[in-house]
């Protein structure tokens, strides 16, 4: 089926793909973010919705910095249409829902205002607070496209014990706290975007520690999640998370004792992205998941009873 037919006459399979590649264009633009900033290329067009006072394109004098400040900008607009397409995707099909199309429309808007809050940055020379911000929000956005994803695709009928819930809240909790404190770290070190760009004042050794013991916090939950949901259809994707989580932890370390290296840095970005989409996942499949009538609550740990 071509791209016209899945928007014309969309199919659940349609539906799930589009709002996969919302998925994959919020984590890229992640990485194209991160780009811009490592590269010292975040005033590359020093200015905005512009890229200078009296052109909305680089000129030669900003060098590659304006080239690589500016095609982020323009990628923007391919994610834009991708939200777009998912949103239509999911608003025609036949077995949409009320909270689908409000989940698909708050994705499509979130990204220009993502948008708005990167220009913000622009105009702030980088203020390292405002960067925070700009990269939380593409992380919620990439949560929000991995819950379409989940609710699209239809939620496993389980019984989950209220531990089991619990459990995963918590490893959701301290997961989007280790996210945070890894932007905090950066806004510490080096990489500003700018060589002029301020720093937020922070040891970003001492940073780092915190960071890292967030993380040490994160994985023992995520094991203990894995022995909870041993058996059960979460069990893949639990596991699929703490894997994520110790290469992100062996990136994590292997850059802090080289001196942050760009390539390791861009793949740490991705990594965070990957963990904030697995987590949604097993949160959602785990929280949110619907009992099927009649369905009690189990008694041993981590056999959650199924629906028949």
């Amino acid at each position: 089926m071509g791209v016209t037919e899945s928007l014309r006459a969309p199919q659940r399979a349609d539906v799930e793909r589009w709002a996969w590649a919302a998925v994959v264009a919020n984590i890229v633009i992640v990485l194209t973010g991160g780009l811009v900033r490592l590269t010292d290329s975040g005033l590359g067009c020093p200015t905005w919705p512009r890229c200078t006072d009296s052109s909305f394109v680089p000129h030669r004098a900003l060098g590659v910095h304006g080239v690589i400040e500016f095609g982020n900008r323009m990628l923007t607009y391919v994610l834009i249409a991708v939200v777009i397409a998912t949103f239509v995707a999911v608003w025609r099909w036949t077995g949409t829902s009320r909270e689908l199309r409000r989940l698909a429309a708050l994705i499509a808007f979130g990204v220009p205002f993502q948008g708005v809050i990167g220009g913000i940055t622009v105009l702030t020379d980088l203020n390292p607070w405002v960067v925070s911000l700009h990269m939380i929000l593409s992380m919620l956005l990439v949560a929000a496209s991995m819950l379409l994803v989940v609710r699209v695709r239809g939620a496993h009928r389980v019984a989950w014990p209220a531990y089991a819930k619990q459990l995963v809240i918590a490893t959701y909790v301290v997961l989007w706290a280790a996210v945070y404190l890894g932007t905090m770290v950066t806004g510490a070190g080096p990489h500003a975007g700018d060589a002029d760009a301020p720093r937020n004042g922070l040891d970003p050794h001492i940073m780092s520690h915190v960071h890292a013991a967030s993380v040490y916090v994160l994985v023992a939950l995520t094991v203990a999640a894995c022995v909870i949901l041993r058996r059960t259809p979460a069990a893949r994707i639990a596991g699929i998370l703490l894997l994520v989580e110790l290469a992100q932890g062996t990136i994590g370390f292997v850059q802090y004792f080289t001196d942050l290296p760009i390539a390791l840095v861009a793949i740490h970005l991705v990594g965070a992205a990957a963990l904030v989409a697995g987590g949604t996942r097993l949160l959602v499949t785990v929280v949110s998941s619907p009992l099927a009538p009649g369905i009690a609550e189990p008694s041993r740990p981590g056999r959650p009873t199924r629906s028949r």
